[in-house]
């Protein structure tokens, strides 16, 4: 008995998810075989039975839309396009002409079912990531596991992560190492390698290693969860276009009400029309007036936009924002963690006389392997990458602001600054070397050996892979860019030269982003800001459009922004701004045809020179048009 309920549960279930995906064509559907059901029986002399199946492919086709239009004028006070399609195919068969009205509740059913689709399609694309948010977690309790919901988790909870699970939380590794795809949060096509104090995210699936985690971030704070509340704010906020469009209906549809209802009184009086004719060219009036298409213009082109780029890694928060960034002018980066990798690497590496790069390199990383640094951290990941094998260290002493020194296989070493007395033993053609490096905004780090010198290692915070090739694309769009950091001078002329930038301002604190921004605003027009930290987001909220990096972004940078690039891939912004221009020439383009096409048919009307199905097909067919046109930006 229970089993069938629960097999009788699913099956509603099933048949309610296939009903909300393909309810619209089904109805259109429906609506079509009725209307060819009524035809055949009034071509067949079955007047009175075809008339039956007429009332029923009205009310299968028009209940929805006549429903929708009577809400609106009771509950508004307004008039609305579903209403004035109803009553035109109403008029049309009281005045005998059932097909044509037919026809127009048909072709006003299908657009509206092509429109549902073009939403149904972009919730599809776009919350996709729904399907990621893990359901459950292993929670560890005084080392027993308890299996509870993933939204039950609070920060500083460990939580088991076997082989093959999806990763519950937000979190760092406290135990194991596992190699885990990353694809749903950041695009990364190949798994990454993960370890002891990495950082893992909610929705991510870890590979063949067992991971013991702790949470850092509450299941309502996780960056999954903020990705989906973007999402959702996505598709319910309307850009202005949209917005003027819907208000410009209530005033327009008034106006054509009463357009029709004077057409149906003063021709006979003014033109000696017969009433029939009045009232049949004003139901025609009626029916090619109204603007399907014009309200039909904006919302697919939209949702379009916003799916395509969610497919490519790009959250717009919003249909204003995907307009907005097809216009902007000027693109400004902030730098560290921007534009470039945010953790600085090990670029030159200089030895001694006597020493090789491998043995300079080995000395360096032995001692640094103590230190948490990030310049230290750069040194032992050059080690670890070119495979050379650590010496034991002791006795380490940190210097602030100086460098570190200790024993490395009994002998002294120190890593830092230079010192006066290791500058009396280095030639002029090494300190002109050092300028050089220096020059170039490279952090310079001397080693030395016994009190003499062993070498010199260069440090940078190294451009991002594709950042020179994004810059130069926005470039050819003619597009003005600039970079914003906090770092110094010579630091940020060295990584602007690498990147191509136009313009540079170094050594900036937030209130001087956000003047910069202003100035740029003035200056050049609208101005998108990209950053990732925190000192980022009053620039990113004064900007035209913000542009946040999902997977290294602050969480006040994410809240902040009007896009953000999930994979950090500022190669993306070039097309993003394509993506904006191309869905606002969309969109003027649909406004365009519809607008022509009302009034092609409205002057056709008068002069005599259409029918009701020729009005019918003409007007709706530019709906679907607008639908489709608006349906190109998928792809």
């Amino acid at each position: 008995m229970g089993e069938t309920l629960h097999m009788n549960e699913n099956k509603d279930a099933s048949w309610k998810a296939v009903w909300e995906k393909n309810g619209g064509i089904l109805i259109a559907a429906a609506c079509l075989v009725l209307i060819g059901l009524a035809w055949s029986l009034e071509r067949n002399g079955q007047g009175a039975w075809s008339i039956v199946f007429f009332v029923l492919a009205y009310a299968v086709g028009g209940y929805r839309k006549a429903w929708e239009g009577l809400e609106t004028l009771i509950k508004e006070k307004d008039l609305d396009v579903d209403l004035l399609m109803v009553v035109a195919a109403a008029g049309a068969a009281s005045i005998g002409y059932w097909l044509d009205g037919a026809v127009l509740i048909f072709i006003f059913c299908l657009s509206g079912a092509l429109e549902d689709y073009s939403m149904e399609k972009t919730n599809q694309d776009i919350a996709a990531i729904l399907k990621y948010r893990p359901e459950e977690a292993v929670r560890l309790q005084d080392g027993v596991e308890v299996r509870i919901k993933a939204s039950e988790l609070q920060k500083e909870d460990l939580v088991l992560v076997r082989p093959g699970e999806r990763i519950p939380c937000d979190g760092t590794i406290v135990e194991g190492s596992s190699a885990v795809d990353q694809a749903t949060i950041t695009g990364e096509s190949i798994p990454v390698d993960k370890t002891l104090n990495d950082t893992v995210f909610a929705g991510t699936m870890n590979g063949q290693g067992a991971l013991r985690v702790r949470v850092t971030q509450a299941a309502e704070d996780t960056l999954l969860s903020r990705i989906i509340h973007m999402v959702q704010e996505a598709k319910n906020e309307l850009p202005p276009s949209q917005l003027f469009v819907e208000r410009f209906e209530g005033i327009y549809a008034k106006s054509v009400v009463v357009l029709a209802l004077l057409l149906m009184v003063l021709p006979p009086y003014l033109l000696n029309w017969s009433w029939e004719a009045t009232i049949y060219r004003a139901m025609i009036f009626l029916v090619v007036a109204s603007p399907c298409a014009l309200v039909s213009s904006i919302m697919p082109a939209i949702l379009s936009g916003i799916s395509n780029a969610a497919r490519k890694g790009v959250l717009f928060k919003g249909g204003v924002h995907l307009e907005q960034i097809g216009n902007v002018n000027t693109v400004v980066f902030d730098k560290t963690g921007t534009l470039t990798e945010g953790r600085p690497k090990v670029t030159d590496i200089r030895p001694a006389q006597g020493l090789t790069e491998v043995e300079l390199l080995r000395l360096a990383a032995s001692l640094e392997n103590l230190s948490m640094h990030p310049i230290a951290r750069a040194v032992v990941d050059k080690a670890a990458e070119q495979g050379i094998a650590l010496e034991p260290a002791a006795a380490m002493q940190a210097v602030t602001g100086m460098g570190v020194s200790g024993l490395v296989n009994g002998k002294s070493c120190r890593l830092g600054k230079r010192s006066l007395p290791l500058e009396a033993t280095m030639d002029q053609e090494l300190l002109s070397e050092v300028k050089t490096l220096e020059a170039e905004g490279k952090t310079v780090v001397f080693v030395e050996l016994e009190g003499r010198y062993a070498g010199i290692l260069a440090v940078q915070d190294t451009l991002r892979s594709n950042a020179a090739m994004a810059v130069k694309q926005l470039q050819a769009m003619n597009k003005r860019v600039v970079m914003l950091t906090g770092d110094a001078t010579s630091t940020a002329e060295a990584i602007g030269r690498q990147a191509g930038i136009d313009e540079i301002y170094a050594e900036m604190l937030p209130d001087g982003k956000l003047e910069v921004i202003r100035k740029l605003t003035e200056k050049y027009g609208k101005v998108a800001m990209v950053g990732d930290g925190v000192n980022d987001a009053p620039a990113l909220a004064a900007s035209s459009v913000g542009i946040a990096m999902g997977a290294v972004g602050s969480d006040v940078a994410l809240e902040t922004a009007n896009v953000v690039l999930m994979t950090d891939d500022i190669a993306k912004i070039p097309y993003a701004i394509s993506l904006g221009s191309r869905t606002s020439r969309v969109i003027k383009q649909n406004i365009t045809f519809a607008l022509a096409v009302i009034l092609i048919l409205v002057v056709s009307n008068f002069a005599g020179g259409i029918n009701l199905p020729s009005g019918v097909v003409s007007h709706e067919g530019s709906t679907l048009a607008v639908i489709l046109s608006g349906l190109r930006l998928l792809r």
